[in-house]
């Protein structure tokens, strides 16, 4: 652990001295990093230092330079400390931050750029760029893939919380045709329940248990044949919809598809999507479910980074930390292609631009990710 301390200090001081001997060359591109450097999230934001570490390591620029500083998280005093220090260092551009509450105190700064990992959204926020992989960015990857499997019947199903609203207007944007929302209750208990009424799960039962009853007492091969293929299901009859998009994750996601299950949803019929998935492994434990497919970043590139990653740093780094990898390529391409960094606008590129986590498009000031489509399959992760 001592080890491990000094290591991610020597970055610090190496990253703080190179820009102060930096500041006497005006040829050079000074990157802040705003990261939660103490304190519970400590972990996520060293892990943000080891990947721009590597990121430069690629670049290989001289003349770039990175000036971390620890804004804590959550934390309004660390971060305007960290802001200050910054701008009397002159930087222009920043990595970070991650939170929502933090936007509105770095958007005082309009004199600086901030590159944020988060997925909050696609839109250019005054002078606060997101480059996460935005629930826009998955919902436009989905609905081309559902066209594409000829699906025209699909429920949007997503819990009973505070996103709701948001969601629901990301799904305007998106304008799914044909489509119908259904909430739930994350409650596993009262969830099985709701799912039985969407599936109209009762009366498919019902239903089983009537055309059995029409063979029971008959005795032709025909019959008999007819009532050992009734005992091998659970319900009879189809459900209205072809496709389901689960905008969901971890213990609650798995307890919907459980529930879907439940109540004979036919896999071979229904088509079964999700979103806000980094390849957690986890979904292979979840057998209930034969095959789910999602949209997400470039699979063969984030194992190459993570990699490359645990080779350098003898530790497997945070998901999002990739994002971080990507936005320093972002504002060196930004830098090179233009000669400075002073404004959003700079970021207006009218070609796309590939990163480790796939290809980016920014057009109307807005950041889209053109995400590919995999599928869980024999406990596999398999580009689609």
């Amino acid at each position: 652990m001592k080890k491990k301390i000094v290591i991610i200090l020597s970055y610090i001081i190496l990253f703080t001295n190179s820009n102060l001997f930096a500041a006497e060359n005006s040829k050079i591109l000074k990157v802040g990093l705003l990261a939660p450097l103490s304190g519970k999230y400590a972990e996520l934001g060293n892990s943000f230092l080891y990947s721009l570490q590597l990121a430069l390591e690629e670049i290989n620029d001289e003349n770039i330079f990175i000036l971390p500083r620890d804004s804590g998280f959550n934390n309004k005093e660390k971060l305007r400390s960290a802001l200050k220090d910054m701008k009397s260092q002159g930087i222009k551009v920043v990595i970070g931050p991650m939170s929502k509450s933090d936007f509105d105190e770095v958007k005082k700064y309009n004199d600086m750029i901030f590159i944020s990992p988060s997925n909050i959204t696609p839109e250019f926020e005054g002078n606060v760029i997101s480059v996460g992989i935005s629930l826009e960015s998955q919902l436009i990857a989905l609905k081309k893939f559902i066209k594409k499997q000829k699906k025209n019947k699909t429920i949007i199903m997503f819990p009973k919380n505070q996103y709701e609203e948001l969601i629901e207007k990301k799904l305007k944007k998106v304008d799914f045709s044909n489509i119908r929302v259904f909430k739930y209750n994350s409650d596993p208990q009262v969830l099985t329940g709701e799912i039985e009424k969407l599936t109209n799960y009762a009366q498919r039962k019902k239903n089983l248990e009537l055309r059995k009853k029409m063979f029971e007492d008959k005795e032709d091969d025909q019959s008999v044949k007819e009532l050992e293929r009734l005992e091998q299901l659970y319900t009879l009859g189809k459900i209205n919809f072809d496709s389901v998009v689960i905008i969901d994750f971890g213990n609650s996601l798995k307890s919907v598809l459980t529930s879907l299950v439940y109540t004979d949803v036919n896999q071979n019929d229904v088509l079964f999507t999700t979103v806000n998935q980094w390849f957690d492994e986890s979904i292979f434990y979840e057998n209930t479910i034969k095959t789910l497919y999602y949209p997400s970043i470039n699979y063969k590139e984030f194992k190459k980074y993570n990699n490359k990653y645990f080779k350098t740093f003898k530790t497997f780094p945070s998901e999002i930390t990739i994002l971080t990898y990507d936005a320093l390529g972002l504002i060196y391409y930004a830098w090179k292609k233009n000669g400075n960094v002073n404004s959003t606008n700079e970021f207006s590129f009218k070609s796309k631009i590939k990163g480790k986590i796939g290809t980016f498009s920014f057009k109307d000031r807005k950041v889209i990710q053109e995400l590919n489509i995999y599928k869980t399959e024999n406990k596999k992760f398999t580009k689609f």
